[in-house]
């Protein structure tokens, strides 16, 4: 057993007999009230989604799940396909991979990890650090040298993040996926 404050996102708990895909966890603390964990759950039986609050130490019970490696194969729509090394490919829905979807392009290399309960995959883990390149920014602000300067950049899937200010257009970066925060700036990924 876990307390819910151990319980992160992309772990699946059994509750009520029924297993639910953590989506989304918050750990609150206020000042006079207890400190609670509000989660954004969804039933890997039926599909239902709920959000719920739980208090940090409430008792949950884990589900181990199985992995396997796999890679994107195409995008079709709301239809994000993944293939395994022996040619099995799984189909999972854009809501399927809402934490990882704004890391997740066309044509991208990486090696994700399928995660399966009951034999049905449910979700995909991408690596902890991804390579993806910058397709728009603006220019370094001059004279702003005080503290780390970070300015918006897109990717080419459209989705926006905080970089150094001297990353520019078509510059490759390393970002960590786990809070979607940019590490540095790097060579381009080799074929």
């Amino acid at each position: 057993m876990k307390t819910a404050q151990e319980m992160k996102a992309n772990s699946v708990a059994l509750i009520d007999g029924h297993p639910w895909l953590i989506q989304k966890a918050e750990f609150t603390k206020s000042g006079r009230n207890s400190a609670i964990v509000k989660m954004k759950l969804k039933n890997l039986i039926n599909g239902s989604k709920t959000e719920t609050v739980y208090k940090a130490d409430d008792k949950m019970e884990p589900v181990i799940l199985d992995r396997k490696e796999v890679t994107l194969s195409y995008i079709n729509g709301e239809d994000y396909v993944f293939m395994d090394p022996e040619y099995n490919s799984y189909e999972l829905r854009a809501e399927d991979l809402e934490s990882v979807l704004p890391f997740i392009e066309e044509g991208m290399s990486d090696i994700c990890e399928a995660v399966f309960f009951d034999g049905k995959v449910i979700s995909v883990d991408l690596p902890t650090t991804i390579v993806r390149q910058i397709t728009y920014t603006e220019n370094s602000a001059r004279g702003d040298t005080s503290g780390k300067v970070m300015k918006p950049a897109k990717l080419r899937n459209g989705t926006e993040v905080k970089v150094a200010d001297f990353c520019e257009i078509d510059d490759w970066i390393e970002i960590d996926t786990r809070d979607g925060s940019y590490k540095n700036r790097t060579q381009a990924p080799t074929a």
